[in-house]
């Protein structure tokens, strides 16, 4: 099932920042959005996982077959690394977090309570919570802060295997993730015109 977003427009504080932006998200596919900071690829990731209405336009076949990554990494610092994944193999209705663990080599870890684990190693376990849910379309933030090189190719790793799987990645990064395969979009273009308000409508 594609994800299809037809003219949509996104807000951040009531004011809109991006609009006019169409794509289908088939599976297999990734997409990268490009942009300088503050340029709205926040705030659209956010609509297209439903965390905020869109401001025009239309998100299809997203809601509950998305599993979204933000900055911050939603670990339970007095649990362990496996205590994490089964928490979050729980909530999102699965099982098996093995490959989670090796997948983004936690193993070695999977005994270390969260809140010890470096910001990499965070990094690594909030990004395997993406393998135990289930979901076919991961949305992620600027997913490899904090990662170093051997960690931004495990992470590549595992969106081709998401891929692969008939899975689907939209992803909002700087850096080139060694995913040849991933389409980029670039949202400068779309950049939202300032409104006028009824003062300057006034001066017309």
């Amino acid at each position: 099932m594609d994800l299809t977003v037809r003219d949509l427009a996104v807000a951040r504080g009531g004011v809109p920042v991006l609009e006019g932006i169409s794509f289908v998200l088939s599976p297999g596919r990734a997409l990268v959005l490009r942009g300088p900071n503050g340029s709205g690829k926040t705030t659209l990731l956010r609509t297209v996982a439903g965390l905020q209405p869109p401001f025009e336009g239309t998100v299809e076949g997203a809601g509950e077959r998305i599993a979204y990554a933000a900055h911050a990494d939603g670990l339970k610092s007095m649990l362990s690394v496996t205590e994490n994944l089964r928490f979050w193999a729980q909530a999102f209705g699965t099982t098996d977090i093995s490959s989670a663990l090796s997948g983004f080599n936690l193993v070695a870890l999977q005994t270390r309570l969260a809140g010890t684990l470096s910001a990499g190693q965070k990094r690594r376990l909030g990004l395997a919570r993406l393998m135990v849910t289930g979901r076919p379309v991961w949305v992620l933030d600027e997913p490899t802060v904090s990662l170093d090189t051997a960690s931004v190719q495990l992470f590549a790793e595992a969106v081709r295997g998401h891929l692969t799987a008939g899975g689907s990645a939209l992803m909002a990064t700087h850096i080139d993730l060694g995913i040849p395969e991933a389409e980029i979009l670039d949202v400068t273009p779309f950049k939202a015109l300032p409104q006028m308000s009824s003062a300057d409508e006034a001066f017309l």
